[in-house]
């Protein structure tokens, strides 16, 4: 159960190969699209099929006025093979983000 203190992202990722280790995380990013913070992260093993995520973060942690996006990538034996494109998060709240696809990494 989310505690009062916390929020959370949640949905669905697509395209995670089973044998992919995936990393999700809730970063603050600085004016150059460069991460300066982690605000929190999981890691999920991916399994062909929409794989759900829960995301929970401090909503007090959340910086007012800097740009904070969820990022993912996914690997496979230490390769990077996919990534998620970047999703800005303008709110601290509780957001369910529905299915989120996994494009390969450039």
């Amino acid at each position: 159960p989310l505690q009062p203190f916390q929020r959370e992202l949640s949905g669905q990722l697509l395209g995670v190969p089973a044998v992919a280790e995936v990393e999700l995380a809730l970063l603050i990013i600085d004016e150059r699209g460069r991460p300066q913070k982690l605000l929190t992260s999981t890691k999920l093993q991916g399994n062909n099929q929409s794989l759900p995520f829960q995301l929970r973060f401090n909503p007090e942690a959340f910086p007012v006025g800097e740009r904070v996006e969820l990022r993912g990538r996914a690997s496979k034996s230490g390769q990077l093979i996919l990534h998620l494109p970047s999703l800005r998060i303008e709110q601290p709240t509780t957001q369910a983000l529905g299915p989120l696809q996994f494009e390969p990494a450039p």
